[in-house]
């Protein structure tokens, strides 16, 4: 966001509430994109998300009166809520993001003062799976927590902002979304084991290739629903499983040579399938952390390759609309890999592209989706940055 965006934002913030910029202060969190380790998070393996440059800016300045204004250039929704009375209310849109962050806040003592006006502008298209909605948490939990004096921890902050969204938004996404969001550093992408969160910032060098995000536009309808039921059938592989691992509670608990020698117990061959995406995807993302250590690309870029299959053949999530884009994008010279990435069904996929061919890119794949699918497709090309911070 430039100098001259964020003046007309606060000159909008002004004109909704009134007053003047003394007291306003001007947060930001990042939407994300998940490199490689696609629904391996629920099943507590890797994944490998790295936070973008663009997403969230939340305007707040202090009140009174023990309310919280809640309004965003984005949508037409808005409204003012009371500290103590705050329940889910589907007529509340969006709103329900930040009401579950401030109810997980209160639940867990933090004391908000007298309440806060908040502005929120979105870069994040919505429905793309770039994480608007683990941005809009983390920026309004760092956001009040900086607010009101209080330690802004963003590892306590990605937990509760995913507890907020489990619990008051009824979404039972992992943490990934909302730990990268807060926890993202410049040029670097996150090595999380979503079970313990442990986590390591890896340098990501693409040298003379970008990342270029494709949205296929393609809102994911299914999404929610497909990912319950997937996680289903990961929950049934672990109990056929539990006949030679006793023990086991998740599919990311074994290595690729221990699910190989018992996959034959797994019932049902659609859940075998889903767990051999699981076991393989978990250990494609340690090979991307090996091979971008060594500086090979063009071997992250098979992996990537090989995830979007896994995920189209095995797991059964990526649909038609990604599976055209992804497919335009390897045809095209001077791209090392494609793949989709979120949910699935719609959404966006991510390519590595060399700088040369980035024009090129975007004009044939732009064509050729458009060809298959009758949706015109939008493109990023991305920086990789930090994660939820205050702007001076």
């Amino acid at each position: 966001m430039t100098v001259a965006d964020l003046a007309r934002l606060k000159q909008q913030f002004i004109e909704r509430y009134g007053g003047t910029e003394e007291g306003l202060r001007v947060y930001h969190a990042p939407g994300r994109v998940n490199l490689i380790g696609e629904h391996t998070d629920y099943n507590g393996g890797y994944v490998f998300p790295a936070a973008l440059t663009f997403g969230t800016t939340m305007l707040a300045r202090p009140r009174t009166d023990r309310t919280i204004g809640l309004a965003s250039t984005n949508f037409p929704a808005a409204g003012r809520i009371s500290l103590d009375g705050i329940a889910y209310d589907p007529a509340d849109d969006w709103m329900n993001y930040p009401k579950g962050v401030v109810r997980e806040l209160q639940a867990m003592g933090f004391d908000l003062g007298g309440g806060a006006d908040i502005l929120y502008c979105g870069e994040i298209p919505n429905g793309s799976g770039l994480s608007s909605s683990a941005s809009i948490e983390v920026v309004t939990a760092f956001g009040l927590l900086e607010l009101n004096g209080h330690k802004t921890d963003t590892v306590e902050i990605a937990k509760l902002a995913q507890r907020a969204e489990n619990e008051f938004v009824g979404v039972k996404c992992g943490i990934m979304d909302q730990f990268a969001v807060a926890n993202g550093r410049r040029n670097h992408a996150i090595l999380l084991m979503c079970d313990t969160l442990e986590y390591e910032l890896v340098p990501f060098d693409s040298g003379a290739y970008k990342l270029v995000i494709g949205n296929t536009n393609k809102r994911r309808e299914l999404a929610d629903s497909k990912y319950n039921e997937r996680r289903g059938e990961c929950e049934q592989a672990v109990r056929d499983l539990r006949r030679a691992f006793p023990d086991l509670e998740l599919l990311g608990r074994l290595s690729v040579d221990e699910f190989r020698a018992h996959a034959h117990l797994i019932g049902s061959e659609t859940v075998r399938r889903r767990a051999q995406h699981v076991v393989e995807e978990i250990d494609r993302v340690r090979q991307s952390v090996d091979v971008l250590r060594r500086g090979d690309l063009a071997a992250f870029g098979r992996l990537m390759n090989a995830s979007h299959d896994s995920l189209r053949d095995l797991y059964e999530v990526t649909g038609r609309e990604l599976d055209a884009m992804v497919d335009a994008a390897r045809s095209v010279p001077g791209v090392l890999g494609s793949r989709m990435t979120g949910a699935g069904f719609g959404g966006c996929a991510v390519s590595l592209v060399h700088e040369d061919a980035v024009e090129t890119f975007i004009r044939e794949v732009g064509a050729r989706y458009a060809e298959a699918t009758g949706l015109k497709a939008d493109f990023y090309v991305c920086s990789i940055g930090n994660g939820v911070e205050r702007i001076e």
